[in-house]
């Protein structure tokens, strides 16, 4: 029982003697705002409805957004889901 207890205790003295403090630097985190350049339009070109419509059936568009290089940002809701889709002019889907 005392070689017991005399191993308990030096597992235990030796667990809190490896333990040190870790100090983290933090770096600053850079953000992205997609949405400063994006300027709120009312339609889409015909070609984006079409390509959406195919790539996602029983989709809403809920607004749209377009950009100086004619990229568009497009809030949809697919079977009760929220997203954003991005598209350039011709309806080709962008990966942001």
């Amino acid at each position: 029982m005392k070689k017991l207890i005399l191993s308990a205790a030096i597992l235990l003295g030796s667990l809190s003697i490896q333990a040190e403090n870790v100090n983290l630097t933090s770096s600053p985190v850079k953000s992205v705002n997609y949405q400063d350049d994006y300027k709120e339009v009312d339609a889409v070109p015909a070609a984006i409805k079409k390509s959406l419509d195919e790539a996602y059936p029983g989709i809403k568009l809920d607004k749209a957004f377009v950009n100086s290089k004619k990229e568009y940002k497009i809030e949809v809701t697919v079977r009760g889901e929220k997203s954003i889709v991005y598209t350039d002019a011709t309806g080709n889907i962008l990966k942001k």
